[in-house]
C-alpha cells in the first residue's frame, strides 16, 4: 500500500492507544479544570485494519476457502525512556497466527511497520521489520514476539510554557472566560496538536491485503 495515503487515514481510526501518564505535560482529553497529567513519551498503538494479516492460497483468492495463514498482533506493551533530550519510545508486541494445513513444519515470515506520527497526520519517520513464526509439523497455531522503537525530540514533544498556562490557569466563577474550555482556542489546538507524537505498529500491508481487512 501506499503508506502515506493509507497510514495518514488509518492512524486518526487509531483505536488501541496507550501512554505513560505521570508528571510532565498536560492530559489535553480532560479540557477546563485539567488535574491529569502526561509525559513526553508518545502514544503507542496499532492503527485500525493493520493489526490483522490474511494469506491465500492461489495468492490472488479471496475466497474463506482458500484462506492459509491469519495473524494477528496482540498484547502491545510501551516503554520509554525520557531522561534525555531525545525520548525513546518502545512497542513490544505478539503476533499469533493459525494456518489450515498442519501438515509438516513449515516458516512464516511476516512484514510490519513502525512510524512515528505527529499531530495525527504527519508521518516523521517509518521503519519495516519481520516477525518469523515456526510451526511445527502438526501443529495448528503458533506465536512470535516482536519490537520496535523509535525516538522524538523532547523539546518537540513539550508544549510552550505559555500554552501550558492557558490551559492550566484556575478560572473563578465570574471570569469571562470562566466556561470557555482553553484547548477549543485555535492557537491552543494548534499547539497541542503539534506536541502530540504516536508511535504506531502494524502489519505492512499490500493495497489489497488493506482492503481485504476493510470490507471482510
Amino acid at each position: 500500500m501506499d503508506f502515506r495515503i493509507g497510514l495518514i487515514g488509518l492512524a486518526a481510526l487509531s483505536a488501541a492507544l496507550g501512554g505513560c501518564k505521570s508528571k510532565g505535560d498536560i492530559v489535553v482529553e480532560q479540557g477546563v479544570g485539567i488535574t491529569a497529567l502526561r509525559t513526553v513519551c508518545p502514544a503507542v498503538g496499532v492503527p485500525d485494519y493493520t493489526g490483522d494479516i490474511t494469506l491465500f492460497s492461489p495468492a490472488e483468492a479471496r475466497t474463506a476457502s482458500a484462506i492459509d495463514v491469519t495473524a494477528a498482533i496482540t498484547n502491545v506493551r510501551p516503554a520509554c525512556n525520557d531522561t534525555g533530550a531525545d525520548v525513546y519510545s518502545e512497542a513490544s508486541f505478539d503476533v499469533v497466527a493459525r494456518r489450515t494445513d498442519v501438515r509438516g513444519a513449515r516458516t512464516v515470515t511476516l512484514p510490519y511497520y513502525s512510524t512515528v506520527v505527529r499531530g495525527g497526520d504527519e508521518v516523521v519517520s517509518k521503519r519495516v521489520g519481520t516477525v518469523t513464526l515456526n510451526f511445527a509439523d502438526g501443529q495448528e497455531r503458533a506465536q512470535a514476539s516482536a519490537r520496535a522503537g523509535a525516538y522524538v525530540n523532547r523539546a518537540e514533544a513539550t508544549l510552550p510554557e505559555d500554552i501550558r498556562q492557558r490551559i492550566t490557569r484556575k478560572r473563578k466563577s465570574g471570569d469571562a472566560d470562566a466556561a470557555i474550555d482553553p484547548l477549543s482556542e485555535p492557537e491552543v489546538k494548534a499547539a497541542v496538536k503539534r506536541a502530540s507524537f504516536e508511535l504506531l505498529v502494524g502489519f505492512q500491508l499490500s493495497r489489497e491485503q488493506l482492503g481485504y481487512n476493510v470490507t471482510r
